[in-house]
């Protein structure tokens, strides 16, 4: 059934806005007619029920542009759940590996030592042994030699008595020293480090 109403009402009937109903008008989707300067419209109560639900759907599609932005936030963020899962997985299967490892690295390092142990004491006990067998040997060389040098060197007391029996001062013995160090005799080794003097056995007949 149709109705006679204004551009107003029709707009509020339609559930369109008043630039609608005259758009609607100018494409001829509306019946219309001019009285007394205004402009009337007929409204059809079965049109302005498809107009209504058409309005209806159109609020609406906001609705469902933000569920299916709602929807697409929730994906990006069970996607980032399911990455920090992976990495929390992979921390702790790196942490395991980590602590399995330094383990075995304090394990080996405990092996080594005991074998460094072992070793010190197996050459400790050969050195001494080394020693029991050559330390008498050795012993016996240095005798040897101190006896050695005892024959080949004589006493600075045992150089003044032969002077003195060849009526040598002590001032001329003492100066016979001093000229033989002086001149590089050998037989008149001083050492200036422990301040010795050294002489060698002869029979200083160049000295009588």
């Amino acid at each position: 059934m149709e109705r006679l109403v204004t551009t107003s009402e029709a707009a509020q009937i339609l559930g369109l806005s008043l630039q609608g109903v005259h758009y609607r008008i100018k494409k001829e989707q509306l019946k219309s007619v001019k009285k007394d300067g205004k402009t009337f419209v007929y409204v059809d109560d079965a049109q302005a029920h498809i107009e209504q639900e058409a309005t209806t759907t159109k609020v609406k599609e906001p609705t469902s542009v933000k569920q299916n932005y709602t929807d697409n936030s929730q994906a990006i963020i069970d996607v980032k759940n399911e990455q920090i899962e992976l990495l929390k997985k992979s921390m702790k299967w790196m942490k395991k590996q980590y602590i399995s490892e330094i383990f075995r690295l304090e394990k080996n390092q405990k092996k080594i030592i005991e074998v460094f142990n072992s070793e010190i004491k197996l050459l400790q006990s050969a050195f001494n042994e080394m020693r029991s067998i050559y330390k008498p040997q050795i012993q016996q060389e240095i005798k040897n030699k101190t006896e050695k040098e005892s024959k080949d060197f004589i006493m600075v007391r045992d150089f003044f008595i032969l002077m003195k029996r060849y009526n040598k001062t002590e001032q001329e013995i003492k100066l016979m020293i001093f000229n033989g160090i002086k001149t590089g005799d050998r037989r008149f080794i001083y050492n200036k480090v422990e301040k010795k003097l050294l002489i060698l056995n002869s029979d200083f007949i160049d000295l009588i």
